[in-house]
């Protein structure tokens, strides 16, 4: 029996043409849901179309002030994932639309980008780009690449995604250092763990040294790798600069996994045309898509991924998910859960 519930349409709405799977996955989990429909159109259809949807999913739009007074049937902004910093927070929240990210630790986001920072770390510390040159010259036995053993890496910002991090590191004997803002129990990330001083017990057993994020020069100058997992904000907008990358080690290597904006690009540049940044892996770039004729990338110490460190078939389907029972839940007028408001 049909109901008028079932007549009514809850519509979703995804920005631009990248990262196809959120909507594709999202398209599939609701298929047999006639009354949710999924669209994606591009950049500049939004303004035109955003006041006929109830829910938005942004990625790497920008939806500024302008954008959401147009949205006149939104109920919720939120991320395929955890930046929000493309969502103007409080043109929304002077609107009536509640905005919400997907916590990465419940989808398997943050062991995915957590693997990443390990594909690149090892990419150059063995030397990814040379061993590529090798293979096309015909050579054997060069590069002659590191190892991960006995080195220090710096885990700059310890939330989800450094945790992850860090449980995967143990096993490759290194010591590992991290900061954040606050080292209190509730904070940590571990939300299987419900007892705080077992919090407290794993966090010790994963990490040698912790510090405040006052402390990230001091234990920049301790480290052989630096992986930036910080959330991107007015505070942390460039905090990757010539005064911090010069506090690194001479040959130290820099891992971003995290938001492109928080490297300031002509610190690193300089940094690696005079050889004090010994590699650079990115999964995210100042500006996206990043141009592939970059100057950045004439060295060879330097591997850039297209942003796929959280796409996985494991997280991108667990996102879905999310955002599907997140409209089922819209269209039943029931409490949205699975989500973190952010307003």
């Amino acid at each position: 029996m049909t109901t008028e519930n079932d007549k009514r349409i809850t519509r979703i709405l995804f920005c631009g043409p990248h990262f196809p799977a959120s909507q594709n996955y999202t398209k599939e989990y609701l298929q047999n849901y006639s009354f949710i429909q999924v669209d994606a159109v591009p950049f500049d259809k939004v303004l035109d179309v955003i006041a006929d949807y109830h829910i938005c999913v942004v990625k790497d739009m920008r939806l500024d002030s302008n954008v959401i007074s147009h949205a006149k049937n939104m109920k919720l902004l939120m991320q395929f994932g955890v930046g929000v910093e493309g969502i103007d927070t409080i043109a929304a929240t002077r609107c009536g639309i509640k905005v919400a990210r997907i916590p990465g630790g419940a989808t398997g986001n943050a062991t995915s980008c957590a693997e990443m920072a390990i594909y690149l770390m090892l990419g150059l510390l063995r030397k990814q780009n040379e061993m590529q040159i090798s293979v096309q010259q015909k050579k054997l036995g060069e590069p002659v690449g590191e190892t991960l053993l006995g080195k220090t890496v710096f885990i700059m910002g310890f939330g989800n995604i450094g945790f992850q991090l860090a449980k995967r590191l143990r096993p490759f004997e290194v010591k590992i250092i991290a900061t954040k803002r606050s080292w209190s129990p509730s904070d940590t990330p571990d939300s299987c763990q419900s007892n705080e001083h077992v919090q407290n017990n794993v966090i010790d057993d994963l990490i040698d040294e912790k510090g405040s994020h006052e402390e990230i020069f001091k234990f920049a100058c301790k480290a052989d790798i630096v992986v930036c997992c910080l959330s991107l904000n007015h505070e942390t907008a460039g905090i990757i600069n010539k005064n911090f990358i010069s506090s690194m080690r001479k040959g130290a290597l820099l891992v971003n996994i995290a938001r492109g904006k928080l490297l300031d690009y002509d610190a690193v540049a300089y940094h690696l045309e005079s050889g004090h940044l010994g590699g650079l892996g990115i999964d995210v770039a100042w500006s996206e898509p990043f141009d592939p004729h970059d100057p950045i990338l004439k060295f060879k110490n330097v591997l850039i991924t297209p942003h796929v460190a959280g796409v996985t078939e494991h997280s991108y389907r667990s996102m879905a998910k999310v955002v599907g029972d997140v409209a089922l839940q819209l269209h039943d007028g029931h409490p949205l859960w699975g989500i973190e408001f952010v307003n």
